[in-house]
Parts: C-alpha cells; sequence; structure tokens
C-alpha cells in the first residue's frame, strides 16, 4: 500500500497559481498510477487529475483542463499538482491517492491522507 502526504495548498486570489505536492512512502510507488480529488465543503468528493505509473499518460476532468497539469517524479515518490489561472469554484480540500485504472472507473487505492486546502477568493 501507498501512504501519502499532501502539501502545498494555500490562500489566493483569483487568476493566481498553486503547485501541491504528494509526498508518498513505499518503493512500490513506481508501480501505481496516481490521482488528484477534491471535495469542496458540502459536496462528494470528486476526480480531478490521474497520471500513470510512468508518467505517459494523464487525464483531468473537464473543469480543469487547460489549467492544472499532474505530473510525478519516480525518483522522489512524488507527484505533482501545478494549478494555474485558479478560480473560486476551485476552492476544496484536495487529495492525492494511488487508483487502479479500470474501463470507464478510476479506483482509490488504500486509505485517505489528511489533504491540503486550496482556498481562491475572488
Amino acid at each position: 500500500q501507498v501512504q501519502v502526504v499532501e502539501s502545498g495548498g494555500g490562500s489566493v486570489q483569483a487568476g493566481g497559481s498553486l503547485r501541491l505536492s504528494c509526498a508518498a512512502s513505499g518503493r512500490t510507488f513506481r508501480l501505481y498510477a496516481m490521482a488528484w480529488f477534491r471535495q469542496a465543503p458540502g459536496k462528494e468528493r470528486e476526480f480531478v487529475a490521474r497520471i500513470t505509473s510512468t508518467g505517459g499518460s494523464t487525464r483531468y476532468t473537464d473543469a480543469v483542463k487547460g489549467r492544472f497539469t499532474i505530473s510525478r517524479d519516480n525518483a522522489k515518490n512524488t507527484v505533482y499538482l501545478q494549478m494555474d489561472s485558479l478560480k473560486p469554484e476551485d476552492t476544496a480540500v484536495y487529495y492525492c491517492a494511488a487508483v487502479n485504472l479500470v474501463p470507464g472507473n478510476i479506483v482509490p487505492l488504500g486509505s485517505w491522507g489528511q489533504g491540503t486546502q486550496v482556498t481562491v477568493s475572488s
């Protein structure tokens, strides 16, 4: 199992940028696809972006396409989420997780980390 610790959140104005990091434990990190999710107040947790184990393929939810970039460094056991042109509707707690990619679905594995809060003001 991959254990994760998210960091890099904060408060920014609309149009600003943040870079989230997800430090993962375990020598098997490089074998897992990884993903970012977010949960806004009063809403369900939702998928944001995912990246395959080698970093060769990425996918994003429509709401963040063209603004967010997911990447990974397997030598550092870390996944990143570069967030540009932030909007107030991006305000949420952001979580990362190892995931299983199955046709039509992205299944989180293991338990969730504590997340990192992102707040975007208008």
